[in-house]
């Protein structure tokens, strides 16, 4: 579990703002290319444009999508560049709809075939799906189940799970390290031996909170702040549903008259009145205007 404590040399990018700063605006697009480069590197880039972030959806009643950073390269194949901090349900089916959009909008712009350029989604994880796993690299495309037949490389997944890189050697690769430093960035002292490179450099000096203007410094403070906020009462509401739940389960067993019936409804109210406190104090934090990303990294962090 990360915690949040007085900032360090480097601040944390993975969140929101933070994240689209390091690699979404003008100015960052050798640092994304470079990075592009090491997980796609049968694709050769010589660089990148960025493309609008904002989706509209075709239907009348289906809201539009909002994604981290997009952009296209010289041949106009579509990058979708997405940061996930915490586990969602339907996580996957979620990448798959908002790449959607990047392939049905180079039909709209005027193509009047259907050669049109690749789209490779690269979703980044703050989690993971394979616990215990070291493989930091997972990708996805569509073949025939049986034969392994490619059908189309026009679409490609490609996820990146942080955390089982958990730690560095002389062996680790170029993509090994960059998911370490993403992953470990605020609580590192300086760039660690062997990050060596162009794409280093830009990374940690795209984090150093030294080089941010004094606005950062104070949004940066603020968005720390928040987060510690949001911990304590998150950790407040953990416990006071821990002792509701725990009087719940004691009534239930107590209704069973049996040790074991009480024992199991002891844990199950624990449990119980842990999600239901857990559910409302996320809803006031949304009723609040407080940011999404924030909400789900520190509910994610005090389950």
């Amino acid at each position: 579990m990360k915690t949040t404590k007085t900032p360090g040399r480097y601040a944390c990018i993975l969140l929101d703002y933070w994240f689209k700063r390091t690699f979404g605006v003008e100015g960052r697009q050798r640092l994304l290319m470079l990075f592009l480069q090491e997980v796609i590197p049968e694709h050769r880039i010589a660089s990148l444009t960025y493309a609008p972030q904002e989706h509209e959806s075709p239907y009348p009643d289906m809201k539009g999508i909002r994604v981290d950073v997009e952009c296209t390269d010289e041949d106009g194949t579509r990058f979708v560049v997405e940061m996930q901090l915490a586990r969602q349900k339907n996580f996957y089916e979620r990448a798959l709809f908002n790449s959607t959009f990047a392939v049905q909008e180079q039909m709209v712009s005027g193509r009047d075939t259907f050669d049109f350029p690749a789209v490779y989604f690269i979703g980044l994880m703050d989690f993971s799906f394979h616990d215990g796993s070291d493989n930091v690299l997972f990708r996805f495309d569509l073949r025939e189940r049986s034969t392994g037949e490619l059908m189309t490389d026009r679409i490609q997944y490609i996820f990146l799970e942080l955390p089982n890189c958990r730690t560095i050697s002389p062996e680790s690769t170029i993509l090994e390290k960059f998911c370490y430093a993403l992953h470990n960035m605020e609580n590192l002292p300086g760039k660690p031996e062997g990050f060596e490179g162009e794409l280093f450099r830009l990374l940690f000096e795209s984090a150093e909170i030294a080089t941010f203007t004094p606005q950062e410094k104070i949004k940066l403070e603020n968005d720390m702040r928040t987060e510690r906020d949001l911990r304590n009462q998150m950790a407040y509401a953990r416990e006071s549903g821990y002792e509701q739940g725990l009087e719940k389960g004691i009534e239930q067993g107590m209704e069973k008259g049996l040790e074991k019936g009480m024992e199991k409804g002891m844990e199950k109210g624990r449990e119980q009145g842990r999600e239901e406190e857990r559910a409302r104090m996320v809803e006031e934090l949304r009723r609040q205007g407080i940011p999404e990303e924030v909400i789900v990294r520190v509910a994610c962090d005090t389950k």
